[in-house]
This record gives C-alpha cells, structure tokens and sequence, in this order.
C-alpha cells in the first residue's frame, strides 16, 4: 500500500495553506506517477521488478509556503483511511510512505508523526512494515522514528538522488519482506540548527557527515540506513534543526552509540553550517566593473524552494539603481502579468511589480517595462535529477507568464512560484541564461544543480525576505533549548 503527502512548512510566513493549495491524485490516478522523476515515480516503475502488487491510496503535493491548515490533515488521513481499509480486506503486506517530513499544521506541528501514529492505530496495521523515503530537510521526529521501521532521507543538496534514495528505500523492504527481519529507527536531535544555505552537501558540514554515515552502513550490515537530516530552520517546532536517523536490526546500544558518534562530529562543526549572506551592496560594488562571463546573484531571503513569495524586491531595485545590463531576474506576480494582457508586443506599461508577499520587503517597485513575450508558463524539465524533478516529475507549471524588459533588464513575471532549479525555466521564454552577464535566483543550493555548468562565478547576497539565513533573527517560540546558534553550545546535553 503506498501513499505520499509532501510539503515544506515555514511557518513564520503570513497566511495559511489551504487545502485548495494542494495537488491531490486519488487511487488509481497515482499510477500515472509511473516512470516519471519523482520519488512515487521511481516507486512505481521499482515495483514490478519484486513482484509487488501496488494498492495505491492518496498522494497531496504543495510547494512550500505557509502553515497547513487543519482541513488538509483531515482530508489525507480520511482518504487514506477509507482506501485502507478496502486495502486490509485483501490483505497489506507492508506501506510504503513518500513525505517530505517538515509538514506542520495548526494543530499538528510534527504531521508526518501524527499521521505514521493513526496509522499504527488501525486494526490490522500495527505490525505491518512501514517503509518510505524523505526530504533532507525534514525536522524528524520521535514519532516518526517509533511509528515508522525504515525511512531513508535524501543524501544529496541539490536533491539530485529524490528518486535514487526512493529506489535504496524500496530495496530495503523487498530486503525485509524477503527475509522477515524488520528494522526499528533510532534517532537524535543534537542541538543545532542551519540555515539552507549551510546545508549543502558538495560542502562541510554535511560533506563530512554524510561520509561518516556511508562509512557507518559499509561496516555495520546491521544498519540499513543512516540519514543525516539538515532539518529546516523556517518551522517553528520542538523538533526543528538537524537529527540523525538509524534503520537497524541490531543492538539498541550500538545504534544509540553510533548516533552519539555522528552528534559529536555534527556539531564539532556546527559554525561551518551556520552561514551568513554578504551585504547587497557590498557585492554590487564587485560587479563595477561587470566582469566576464555570467554572474549569478543569489538571494537566499527570498528562497521560493524555502516557501517565500518569490516577489522580493530587494535584488530587483539594486539591479535596477545600478542600471546593470544585460541582467535578468524572474519574479511571480501574477497581477502584473494580468495587468499586462491586453498589451501588444513591444508597447509599453509603468507598473508596481513585486513586494507584496512579504511585510519585510519594501513594497512594489514601479517600473516603466516594454512587453517582450508571453506565454502558458508550461516547460519540461532539462534535467530529470533535478531538486525540480523531486518535487513534481517531469514538467511544471509556472502559469501565465509575461517577459518585459526595462532598460538592460529582463524580468520573467510567472503566476506561479516556480523553484529557479532547472533552466528550462528561462529557455522555454526564448531565453539564453548563458548568454546573460548577471541573473538573479531565489533559491539558497539547490539552484546550484541547473546553474554551476554555466556560472563564471556565483555570489551570494542579503536582502529583506522571510527564509533569512540569520536564524537568530527568526521570532521562535516551539525551539527546545539550548540550541546553536541561537544559545552557546559547546556538548551535546539534553534539551528543554
């Protein structure tokens, strides 16, 4: 039996997420997934190679924005049930669980452990196998790792291997079916917290931990798993920030010991994940002169993978005041693109564009554009390993677009939020990324995947916006503490 419920929750955002806000496949419509990019995608096209038959139940899939409201937890778990219990009735041999694992609704700030409990609860499913696989930037849970016998996280940011870690997970149960040994989870949360930007795995910190962690699986057949969880710093939770997660059929003591191994390692280097953005101006003096080859500006705060509007202003007005040419930034705001449709190619408009999905942002800046082109906003993904591809398969919808240029500038307006993690974005407008001098990106890593090939250099950069890289700054409420950076933290003690 397999379900999937995927979002990323930050909920320092303003609004809420609706159950409208969700895309939702039913029974059979999740085997159209079958062969496509994504986690459940992978799943499907896994199956017939163990000879498993598939009961599919319920798939909800949101980009990243604000708290869930309680209505979609209700809708899941009804969905859920009520296939389930048809499913019991022929028997369930195991579930097979794809989740993000940073989902949080109003009542529920850790809902992947809601859900893996009430699932527990039903008759006929206490002992059942419960498999799955989950986003790197989970904040994992005690539930989760009690209710649940072995979830993999992604090993890669950029999440590159989403459908790779789906196949690990998937081999594991066909382990665990074939053998009869079940694994149990065991989990610590040492007490540090990262921004996204600290949490790339081409780099330390999380370099070297996942190196420990495969080194852990090489030696110690016993574990069938060790995730490193970077967490996510933009959900107020006690669980929020790093843990580290061990899928095992050996000895409790071993595993305790071992994730107090990778704790101590963690956070030996906790400053190196524990990164700052250099001051917007600052690194628009570096670009006076414009140097050659591509610039790409990087604007963490305004991160649309993190959940931000993705209408920032910020970067916007410094490429603007300083008049930068050749330069293109996109921005979703889809009441410019509607204040623009009954424009003919090449005439002019002065409208407020972007600034307002955020109370930190400035406010729309208004801006004399000429229309350049426009379009459905629909474009397959270039790349199918992408962080793109693991969260909606092979193609997305960026809704109605419109290109406009002002001066040296071109701005892609979508209707939107679209994730800057894939340039087929840019070349389904007609436009060239390579060929540009400088290009803004919303994002904090996982952009680094579609823009490191073409880059000459890449700068990362602060601005008004809500996924900060400054965690001090976040109004927490939920944290356990002490915890880095937020407290001093020199060893690992038991939080409160």
């Amino acid at each position: 039996m397999i379900a999937a419920l995927f979002h990323e929750t930050h909920t320092f955002l303003d609004g809420t997420t609706s159950l409208e806000d969700f895309a939702i496949l039913r029974g059979e419509a999740l085997r159209g997934c079958c062969g496509d990019s994504s986690p459940l995608g992978g799943l499907l096209a896994a199956a017939p190679g163990y000879d498993w038959e598939i009961l599919p139940t319920i798939d909800f899939r949101a980009p990243p924005s604000a708290i869930v409201e309680d209505e979609v937890v209700t809708a899941f778990w009804n969905e859920f049930h009520k296939r389930a219990l048809v499913a019991l009735a022929g028997g369930v041999d195991a579930i097979f669980f794809v989740l993000h694992g940073a989902m949080v609704s109003q009542s529920f700030p850790d809902v992947e452990g809601e859900l893996l409990e009430r699932m527990r609860r039903v008759p006929g499913l206490e002992k059942v196998p419960i498999f799955g696989v989950f986003d790197l930037h989970a904040n994992f849970t005690q539930r989760m790792a009690e209710h649940a016998n072995c979830l993999v996280a992604y090993r890669e940011n950029p999440h590159t291997d989403a459908r790779e870690a789906t196949l690990i997970a998937a081999a594991l149960l066909q382990r665990c079916l074939t053998t009869g040994v079940t694994p149990r989870m065991f989990w610590q949360h040492p007490p540090i917290i990262w921004p996204p930007t600290g949490t790339g795995t081409a780099n330390d910190p999380m370099r070297a931990l996942e190196t420990h962690a495969r080194k852990l699986e090489a030696e110690l057949p016993e574990f069938w798993s060790v995730s490193i969880v970077a967490g996510f710093s933009f959900a107020d939770t006690p669980d929020t920030g790093m843990s580290l997660v061990i899928a095992t059929t050996g000895a409790e003591a071993i595993a305790r010991a071992k994730l107090g191994e990778l704790a101590e390692h963690a956070l030996a280097l906790k400053n190196l994940g524990n990164v700052t953005d250099p001051p917007l101006e600052q690194i628009m003096r570096q670009l006076q002169p414009l140097p050659p080859g591509l610039t790409v500006l990087v604007e963490p705060s305004d991160n649309i993978g993190g959940g931000a509007p993705g209408d920032g202003t910020g970067l916007l007005r410094a490429l603007v005041a300083h008049q930068i040419p050749n330069a293109a930034i996109a921005i979703n705001d889809p009441a410019a693109v509607i204040a623009l449709s009954s424009l003919s190619i090449g005439q002019r408009l002065t409208l407020p564009i972007g600034g307002r999905g955020s109370r930190l942002d400035p406010g729309p800046l208004t801006l004399e554009v000429e229309l350049v082109s426009r379009s459905d906003g629909h474009f397959e993904l270039e790349d199918k390993q992408s962080h793109l591809a693991s969260m909606c398969g092979d193609a997305f919808e960026m809704g109605y677009c419109a290109v406009v240029r002002h001066q040296g500038l071109t701005i892609l307006l979508t209707s939107r939020k679209t994730p800057p993690f894939d340039l087929g974005q840019w070349r389904s407008q007609g436009i060239d990324p390579a060929r540009l001098s400088v290009i803004g990106v919303k994002a904090a890593v996982a952009h680094r995947r579609a823009y490191d090939a073409i880059a000459a250099r890449m700068l990362w950069v602060d601005t008004p916006g809500p996924c900060t890289s400054n965690v001090c700054s976040l109004p927490y409420q939920r944290l356990r503490r002490p915890v880095f950076p937020l407290d001093e933290v020199e060893k690992i003690t038991a939080a409160k």
